[in-house]
């Protein structure tokens, strides 16, 4: 008869030495984290001038907000973070909508030069964003979408490295499930609406955060294909205002805590999700 772990008998796990250095590994990591985002937040509640004050204080002689009504005065903030979260919403449900379809048609459908296809997206991989910013500004110029939501929103929506983490869960899908629906008459289309994406409702939310961070964190595209202040996304607007008083530490801490502060309410919320996605993936493991 097989003993029954600490979980099965209710009883607390023993407090083993690789236990705890996994414990405490977590923790320097956690520090490693934390800290700079505190002292970052700490900065930008000092007064003017002794951010730089020698030796580094966390608190200042007063706590105020003034770096935080500079930033917000300097610059249309309410557009910039509606304009961000647009873009970011409009590009995250294109992205998870077009990774999905081309994820399966690679998982579930045989054709000719498939491998060669696949492996160009894998391929899409490693090939550096900055490399086709030229092309891509070139692309957006000729169709006369510089200056527009669309000219920001469409060169992000082809992620090969959302295709590659689908793919690999629809590989472990049951293809009974399908079989039995094509048996009763349903489409391929049918099939992978009503069957496939629902069954990948938590790969699908992982894949559906990952882009909207990565989408909201992106500067160097917007700030390309954008010249309009009304049309700039947050991290370029705040980098914009940021040039218009110089170098001031609190004005730049505000600035980052104010891009950051609505992706960790994102990442809190969706925290369940995200551990679910990367377990559903099967990667996790490997």
């Amino acid at each position: 008869m097989r003993s029954r772990t600490d979980h099965e008998s209710g009883r607390r796990p023993r407090w083993t030495p690789g236990r705890l250095a996994l414990l405490l590994g977590a923790l320097l990591l956690a520090a490693l984290w934390v800290l700079p985002l505190a002292y970052a937040f700490a900065t930008s509640l000092k007064p003017q001038g002794e951010e730089v004050d020698t030796p580094l204080t966390w608190i200042g002689s007063r706590i105020t907000f003034e770096a935080y009504e500079q930033v917000w005065e300097a610059g249309d903030l309410p557009r910039w973070i509606l304009n961000t979260a647009y873009v970011a919403t409009v590009t995250t449900a294109l992205t998870v909508l077009l990774s999905a379809m081309a994820a399966y048609g690679f998982a579930r459908t045989t054709f000719r030069g498939r491998r060669l296809l696949y492996g160009l997206v894998l391929a899409g991989i490693m090939v550096p964003p900055q490399v086709l910013m030229a092309p891509l500004f070139a692309q957006m110029l000729a169709l006369g979408l510089v200056d527009t939501y669309w000219g920001v929103i469409l060169p992000q929506v082809a992620v090969p490295a959302m295709v590659f983490i689908l793919v690999k869960f629809f590989e472990e899908v049951p293809r009974e499930l399908e079989e039995a629906a094509f048996c009763d008459g349903a489409g391929r289309w049918r099939v992978f609406f009503t069957i496939v994406l629902p069954l990948s409702r938590p790969v699908l939310a992982a894949v559906a955060i990952f882009t909207f961070i990565q989408t909201w964190n992106n500067f160097l595209w917007p700030f390309l294909v954008t010249t309009d202040p009304g049309g700039m996304t947050l991290p370029v607007g705040l980098v914009n205002v940021q040039s218009s008083y110089g170098v001031r530490y609190a004005q730049v801490m505000a600035s980052l805590v104010i891009a950051g502060l609505p992706l960790l309410f994102v990442f809190a919320f969706f925290q369940r999700q995200i551990v679910r996605g990367i377990a559903h993936t099967g990667l996790a493991g490997r």
